[in-house]
């Protein structure tokens, strides 16, 4: 498996403790490494991903940093649906902030050394009854 795929699936499973015990937010488990577009999805409130172009900052001794893009996608739907959105994004945050270094290979020991939240976006109710946000992301990781 890639680790562009790698970081994406552990990224999902984290988010998966978006079950409104630690959290406000209870996404029941509807985290996803792939990308659907909100008139495919059927399960609210989700979370899905992609991953996006990827850089590279080579440097002395053959070491290399990766930066990776990360789309994610979060769906909401109800009468409320823009608070559960807002609601949403600060619990998705507060996921990424908590795993910056995130394992995403504990065969090989690899690790994401940073992730930054880039920019934020909503559909700003325009959707009404959904409420679609986005989330884009930076990955830092080493290839060796």
């Amino acid at each position: 498996m890639s680790r562009r795929t790698s970081i994406l699936k552990a990224l999902a499973e984290k988010l998966k403790a978006l079950d409104g015990t630690q959290y406000i937010t209870n996404i029941f488990e509807n985290a996803y490494p792939k990308l659907v577009f909100w008139d495919e999805c059927y399960n609210f409130p989700s979370v899905y991903m992609s991953p996006g172009t990827e850089t590279r900052e080579y440097l002395p001794g053959d070491f290399t940093w990766a930066f990776l893009g990360v789309s994610l996608k979060l769906y909401c739907k109800g009468d409320n649906a823009q608070e559960q959105l807002e609601q949403l994004l600060e619990d998705v945050e507060s996921v990424i902030d908590a795993n910056r270094v995130l394992v995403y290979d504990s065969t090989n020991n690899y690790v994401t050394t940073e992730m930054n939240v880039v920019s934020i976006t909503t559909d700003e109710g325009l959707l009404s009854p959904y409420a679609v946000g986005e989330i884009n992301l930076q990955v830092r990781y080493a290839l060796m």
